[in-house]
C-alpha cells in the first residue's frame, strides 16, 4: 500500500525538533488550507538550501562558498577564536555581541557514552588551526552541560600545549542552557563577562 502525499508530508514535518503528531498536522492544514503559494516557497527554498550549503573549510559553519562569510572577512579579528558547538551559537553571538574574531564550530560535543569523540569534533582540524594561525585566545563557549564542560575541559589542553590563553563565557548562561535559547542581554552580559579557564 502506497503512501499518500498527504502522509508522506505529515511524516516529513515530524523530522523537525518539538513537532509531533499534532502540530506537523496543524502544519500540514495551515499550508495546504490558507498559504499554498507560502508552501512552495518553502519547498523551493528548503530543496535549494538543501543542494547548496556545505560546510566551511576552515570553521565547518554553514556556508556556500568554501569559506563561510566570517572565515573570509578582512575585517574580523584571526587571533580571537570562538568554539562554538553548532551554527546556531554563531547566530546568536552575532546578535547578541560585538564580537570581532573568527569561529570555530564543533557540531556536538564530547560524549563517550553516545560515542562522540575528539575526531567526530573536527578537533584534529582545530589542532591544525591552533598550531599554524597565530591564534592569542581561545574562547570556549560551549554549552553548560556536562558534555559540554567536559568539551570545554578538553580544548583547553589543546591549547595549552599551543600556549594560547583560554577564556570561557560564563555569567548569565544557565547551568545547562543552550546558547541559542539564551535571550539576547543574557548572552551579551556572559561573552562580556568571560573568564581564564583554571
Amino acid at each position: 500500500m502506497s503512501v499518500s502525499a498527504l502522509e508522506e508530508l505529515l511524516e516529513a514535518l515530524r523530522c523537525l525538533p518539538g513537532v509531533g503528531q499534532r502540530t506537523a498536522q496543524r502544519m500540514c492544514m495551515h499550508l495546504l488550507e490558507r498559504d499554498r503559494e507560502g508552501a512552495g516557497r518553502l519547498a523551493r527554498a528548503l530543496e535549494l538550501a538543501v543542494e547548496r550549503i556545505r560546510r566551511c573549510d576552515q570553521c565547518r559553519n554553514f556556508t556556500e562558498n568554501t569559506l563561510c562569510r566570517y572565515c573570509a572577512s578582512e575585517r574580523r579579528r584571526g587571533d580571537v577564536l570562538c568554539i562554538v558547538e553548532s551554527p546556531a551559537d554563531i547566530l546568536a553571538i552575532e546578535q547578541a555581541t560585538g564580537f570581532d574574531g573568527r569561529y570555530f564550530v564543533l557540531l556536538g560535543r564530547l560524549s563517550p557514552l553516545d560515542g562522540i569523540g575528539p575526531e567526530d569534533l573536527g578537533l584534529d582540524l582545530l589542532a591544525r588551526r591552533l598550531e599554524a594561525e597565530q591564534v592569542r585566545e581561545l574562547i570556549i563557549a560551549t554549552n553548560t552541560t556536562v558534555e559540554g564542560e567536559a568539551t570545554a575541559h578538553y580544548l583547553k589542553r589543546m591549547a595549552d600545549r599551543n600556549g594560547i590563553a583560554v577564556t570561557r563565557i560564563a555569567q548569565g548562561v544557565p547551568l545547562g542552557g543552550e546558547l541559542e535559547y539564551t535571550d539576547r542581554s543574557t548572552l551579551a552580559h556572559a561573552f562580556s563577562g568571560r573568564q581564564p579557564v583554571r
